[in-house]
């Protein structure tokens, strides 16, 4: 287990954790999950799928830093780094699209 991955078990508990919290008082069943230059959402994903699949879709990429390391370390560089740098990307965007739900009533 690399340090990294300590990181990445904390942002995978808390977009769990701000799922929890926030999964309850966002009322709407489409979340909206990105915005255009106007400001006005551009697409939307049911709540359920915008939700979790935040963490299966870490799981994944964690899983594939973690194949391509093993099978093909020659052509992975830096993979720490990236492991934090994607577990704070997204546990950030993560509370950014919640929090605009939460507040679009």
């Amino acid at each position: 287990m690399l340090p990294a991955d300590y990181v990445f078990a904390l942002a995978v508990a808390l977009v769990v954790t701000f799922n929890l919290y926030f999964g309850r008082r966002i009322e709407r069943e489409r979340i909206p999950m990105q915005w255009g230059l106007n400001g006005q959402p551009t697409w939307y994903a049911p709540k359920w799928f915008a939700m979790w699949g935040m963490v299966v879709f870490m799981g994944a990429v964690r899983l594939f830093i973690w194949l391509v390391s093993t099978h093909a370390p020659q052509n992975v560089h830096g993979a720490e780094l990236g492991i934090v740098i994607f577990s704070v990307i997204t546990t950030g965007s993560h509370l950014f699209i919640l929090m605009k739900a939460r507040a679009a009533h």
